[in-house]
């Protein structure tokens, strides 16, 4: 099964978080996971605001 923290570190890695990826961290996200996978998920938010991360779903609505 998939992780938090291996859906956030592709993230990180291509610098692109996909709809698909979105998607997967919102299941993941009610089930259970661990401090690892919270913290990962919340380096993954700071990079999305810094701008480190663009997120396709954002790009196709035009919000920056």
């Amino acid at each position: 099964m998939t992780r938090i923290r291996d859906v956030v570190q592709q993230a990180l890695t291509t610098g692109y978080l996909t709809i698909e990826a979105e998607n997967q961290l919102r299941y993941l996200l009610t089930t259970h996971y661990d401090l690892e996978d919270l913290n990962a998920f919340m380096s993954l938010q700071e990079a999305a605001m810094s701008g480190r991360v663009k997120q396709e779903s954002r790009e196709r609505c035009g919000v920056k």
